[in-house]
């Protein structure tokens, strides 16, 4: 209700900048070998399925790096999945997908 102090649908919050650093983006992931765009797409994607936002940057020239960052809020359980999935190893994610599938 519009009386209520917790909406947040008050024009006057509208451009109101959070000065905090939760959303300061910081490298999860950065490598320039061959398969870094791969590796950049899996580590993407178990970010995307575990609801972690993430962007890629790449290098203008083709196969010389890779990053994938992720806000500074969601940098410990990033890497907590990506531990995780790693120690899981492909097996698992064969099985995530046939699972899917069904």
């Amino acid at each position: 209700m519009a009386q209520d102090p917790e909406h947040h649908d008050d024009p006057q919050e509208e451009g109101i900048v959070d000065p905090s650093h939760d959303l300061d983006m910081e490298t999860l992931y950065s490598s320039m070998t061959v398969d870094a765009e791969m590796e950049a797409d899996v580590i993407r994607g178990v970010l995307e399925s575990n609801g972690i936002p993430s962007t890629m940057v790449r290098t203008p020239y083709p196969n010389l790096g890779y990053i994938v960052k992720v806000p500074h809020a969601f940098a410990r359980e990033a890497e907590r999945r990506i531990q995780e999935a790693t120690a899981a190893g492909p097996e698992a994610a064969a099985e995530a997908e046939a699972a899917s599938e069904e």
